[in-house]
């Protein structure tokens, strides 16, 4: 599930400042860096030595749901002999990512739960701190969720916006880098833009599926995925397949620098809203962001990019050129969530594991959380923009045992 899907990102980066910064100077109203690369030779996690900067993870361990699942789906990519190309990450070996679900899959599974899996974890677990946009562990938490729309897998009068497939000429690299267009020459030419790409009508024939909404399109490229209700009521999930290797940009952030939308009050209603009050200003602002995705057809729920299903909160979205794959994570930070009929924000701890990523999750200080599937997680991604911190556990390497030490006991 590629992450391009920061449509408000900017926008609530921008309302954050301005609220939380009154009669501040220029200097100290200048927005955090959260797209901070990181510098040469820097890794993007740092052990913590101190036992004092350990985060509280005592609510996080008595909320599991889910997460053993969750930790199967990262044991089945880590599984993959393709998986070991990722690593090492810095000091984190693909041996010490399978010892530390495998680990962290047993506790869950001998029932522990609050303070015994607390005191469990501590003392099996070492706690690595992303060093975050500032080197100081600032991280920009954003959501991310799978829209449900009305769909057909054929074209009508109704159904007119095609979602295409991976195009045959489209080139990746070993890693799965987008290369670009191969021309019947056999040279490597960077592939059209979205604009080019629907202006043209060059991908005809290769459609997966056909939206009744322009913009449901759009926020099917941005989420990476949707699932489609289709005429005869059943579902069908689409899943991201690749992009045409432009770099994103922010329709939101556009909206909020023509003056059409306030940062105050953007989010993704603010911009369908607009959208269907302005049917003839869609492609003039979704043009200007180049990136394209492509779909296919998916069993079951939708996967992230390790080409695994991802699990509503469980899973988070970061750079994965700086942070290892599948692995466990801890979250603190504020995050949106159900409260009857309404969407409340509050403080948030919870374990994760780092399953997806994304074209405009770039750098050490951003992190995109999985809020799932429908309305009401997209009212909840569409409210995530807190900093945070980001931390990942890995077994101490004392706690794993050793292949001539039986794990239990021989009885005589």
């Amino acid at each position: 599930m590629n992450l391009c899907r920061q449509l408000f990102a900017a926008a609530g980066i921008v309302a954050a400042v301005l609220l939380m910064n009154g009669c501040k100077t220029a200097r100290e109203l200048e927005a955090p860096q959260y797209d901070r690369q990181l510098p040469p030779g820097q890794y993007a996690l740092r052990k913590i030595t101190d036992p004092a900067m350990i985060p509280d993870i005592s609510l996080a361990c008595y909320d599991t749901v889910d997460l053993r699942k969750a930790i199967d789906h990262s044991l089945s990519y880590l599984s993959k002999p393709s998986s070991k190309q990722y690593f090492p990450q810095g000091e984190i070996t693909h041996q010490m990512a399978v010892d530390s679900l495998k680990t962290m899959a047993d506790l869950l599974d001998q029932g522990l739960r609050g303070k015994a899996l607390q005191n469990a974890i501590l003392e099996r677990f070492d706690f690595y701190q992303s060093v975050g946009c500032d080197d100081r562990g600032t991280v920009l938490f954003t959501g991310y969720y799978t829209p449900i729309f009305e769909g057909s897998l054929t074209a009508d009068s109704r159904y007119r916006y095609p979602l295409y497939k991976q195009p045959e000429d489209l080139v990746k690299g070993p890693n799965g880098e987008i290369l670009g267009r191969k021309m019947p020459n056999g040279s490597i030419v960077p592939y059209p833009s979205r604009r080019e790409i629907e202006q043209t009508g060059m991908l005809k024939g290769q459609e997966v599926a056909w939206l009744a909404d322009p913009f449901e399109v759009y926020i099917a490229h941005v989420q990476g995925s949707a699932i489609l209700r289709l005429p005869d009521g059943k579902q069908v999930t689409l899943g991201y397949a690749a992009n045409n290797g432009h770099e994103y940009n922010s329709v939101a952030q556009e909206l909020i620098r023509d003056g059409v939308v306030p940062a105050s009050g953007m989010s993704l209603k603010a911009m369908i809203d607009y959208f269907k009050a302005h049917p003839d200003q869609i492609d003039k602002y979704v043009y200007r962001n180049p990136r394209y995705v492509f779909f296919r057809i998916e069993q079951g729920n939708p996967r992230g990019s390790l080409n695994e299903p991802v699990t509503p909160l469980r899973t988070i979205a970061t750079d994965k050129s700086i942070y290892p794959r599948g692995c466990l994570a801890f979250l603190k930070t504020v995050l949106p969530r159900p409260a009857g009929t309404r969407i409340l924000k509050a403080p948030y701890t919870g374990f994760a594991l780092d399953q997806d990523t994304g074209g405009a999750i770039r750098a050490p200080g951003r992190c995109d959380v999985y809020m799932g599937i429908g309305d009401q997680a997209g009212q909840m991604a569409g409210q995530t923009y807190e900093e945070g911190q980001l931390y990942y556990l890995f077994v101490k390497q004392s706690s794993v045992p050793q292949p001539s030490s039986p794990l239990l006991p021989v009885k005589k």
